[in-house]
């Protein structure tokens, strides 16, 4: 990349919208842990078998269900910030209060309130995530989806590890009940950024009823990409994170049963895992910026299944520190790729007008293989054992790469099926030309 070049990538990056979406993905990212990772790590603690623990991520849903309420919040807007930061704000304002309530529960005798208070955060976050969604949707456009989205996974992947390296090393001096009270006062993050990030611009007025909001985003999309593709492209978000998905499950049960302390693992989490973030997340930028998405999704699919490699030598090893710090990192660079390159192939899939409901289609196809496809991944490990569950982890890259040469052919910009991305007038930096990133 020339030194042109450069500079045209860092202007993109340091565009003020960039700083919102670095702080509302951070709002979006922390409640997902602790209904998953963090709720993981507490119920194992507490003696909760593995196999329950697999079929709790079924209280993860609505992350995959969340398509069927989005309509309502592409139609109707509330009586403040305009319709995308209106409903953030009301989801933040409730996911505080629920995951504060989280602190009223024991898993030891109260294991299936426990249960429906997750529920409910899982609700509410799926909700918060819609709104999030629709707004860097909106927000962004042309060359601008590159950085934007891999800033927004930088503030994800950031929350994701302070509600385990955090909430870990709360866990080991206070009751796990105190550890979800502070963990939902960093809710008021989210809270702050709404009242400065910009309304987007809309050219197309929003939907005019309720049924054309459902209708119309379905047709749209399928008018576009045809039948056939478009099932093809439904299939492939629904496996492209999925390998990552199966160890991102199951990898801090795997850790504490191998002998590592909470302590270790939330500092591997939240250091050497912070670092490999950062420099996945913001590298997935320049990358998605220099290559274009489609070869972006070819370069991450591959990284994505050979990162397992670390953990299967690590569950040959035992317990080996060093090794643990080595997968931690890998994962946690490819994850940062693989959500990023994700993330903007579907933002290019989304008319704005229903980028809500599209959006919230795709991303629950993409939760589907988080938190449904997942659940046996409990009772996987126990028949397999763990390096037979990360050898099942890496094959799952295969039917991905069978996929993309029918849904981003290494030789397109953009994949089959893309909307048009219309300019926004009212920002008052426009976005740099593909050809100034030319040879």
């Amino acid at each position: 990349m020339t030194d042109g070049q450069k500079k045209n990538s860092l202007r993109l990056f340091g565009q003020p919208k960039m700083a919102a979406l670095l702080f509302l993905g951070f709002s979006s990212g922390l409640p997902l842990y602790l209904t998953k990772t963090t709720l993981q790590a507490w119920m194992t603690t507490a003696g909760v078998s593995l196999t329950t623990i697999g079929v709790f991520s079924l209280l993860n849903a609505p992350y995959s269900l969340k398509f069927a309420w989005a309509p309502f919040l592409d139609r109707f807007v509330p009586p403040f910030l305009g319709r995308r930061r209106g409903w953030i704000l009301i989801t933040q304002v409730l996911l505080l209060l629920a995951i504060a309530a989280m602190s009223f529960h024991d898993p030891k005798t109260g294991l299936y309130a426990l249960g429906a208070n997750a529920l409910v955060i899982a609700f509410l976050s799926a909700s918060q995530d819609i709104s999030i969604d629709a707004y860097r949707t909106d927000v962004l456009v042309d060359r601008e989806m590159g950085p934007g989205t891999s800033t927004y996974v930088l503030g994800y992947r950031i929350a994701l590890i302070l509600t385990g390296w955090l909430a870990l090393r709360l866990a080991d001096r206070l009751p796990w009940q105190t550890v979800y009270l502070i963990m939902s006062a960093l809710m008021l993050v989210g809270v702050v950024t709404v009242f400065r990030a910009p309304e987007p611009y809309l050219k197309d007025a929003r939907p005019r009823s309720l049924s054309e909001a459902i209708v119309k985003p379905f047709q749209d999309f399928f008018s576009r990409a045809g039948i056939i593709t478009g099932i093809l492209m439904l299939v492939f978000i629904v496996l492209y994170k999925f390998p990552d998905s199966l160890t991102d499950t199951m990898k801090t049960s795997f850790l504490l049963k191998t002998g590592f302390t909470q302590t270790q693992i939330g500092d591997a989490l939240g250091l050497a895992g912070l670092i490999a973030t950062i420099v996945g997340g913001i590298s997935a930028g320049f990358v998605i910026i220099r290559l274009g998405v489609n070869k972006s999704l070819w370069i991450f699919a591959v990284f994505e299944g050979l990162s397992n490699i670390t953990y299967y030598a690590l569950s040959l090893s035992g317990l080996n520190h060093s090794l643990m710090l080595l997968a931690v990192v890998t994962e946690n660079f490819g994850v940062g790729l693989v959500s990023a390159g994700l993330l903007a192939y579907m933002m290019s899939l989304c008319n704005k007008r229903f980028s809500a409901t599209q959006f919230a289609l795709l991303s629950s196809l993409m939760g589907a293989s988080r938190d449904i496809l997942t659940a046996p991944s409990g009772k996987l490990a126990e028949v397999l054992g763990w390096p037979g569950f990360f050898i099942v982890a890496m094959a799952a890259t295969i039917p991905v790469l069978a996929l993309l040469p029918f849904i981003a052919p290494w030789g397109d910009e953009m994949p089959r099926g893309a909307a048009t991305i219309d300019p926004d007038p009212t920002m008052p930096s426009a976005p740099v030309a593909a050809s100034e990133f030319s040879e």
